[in-house]
């Protein structure tokens, strides 16, 4: 999971360290548990990013001749 979002991230120009990343789940991790509400925006948040990268890439990919 934390490759796919690495390389969808690069695409942008973003790059983080898999500490970084890490840090990041651990800490929606505990948020999660602290607040369980807040898992429905988390879960909605990441479906609608994924969902947006994957239609770009596919739209991307749909651009170019064919060889």
């Amino acid at each position: 999971m934390a490759g796919t979002v690495e390389k969808e991230l690069k695409k942008f120009g973003m790059t983080f360290s898999k500490p970084v990343l890490a840090t990041i789940c651990i800490i929606f991790g505990v948020l999660v548990i602290i607040f369980p509400n807040l898992l429905q925006w988390i879960v909605g948040l990441f479906l609608i990013i994924q969902g947006i990268l994957i239609l770009t890439d596919y739209l991307e990919l749909r651009k170019q001749p064919p060889t």
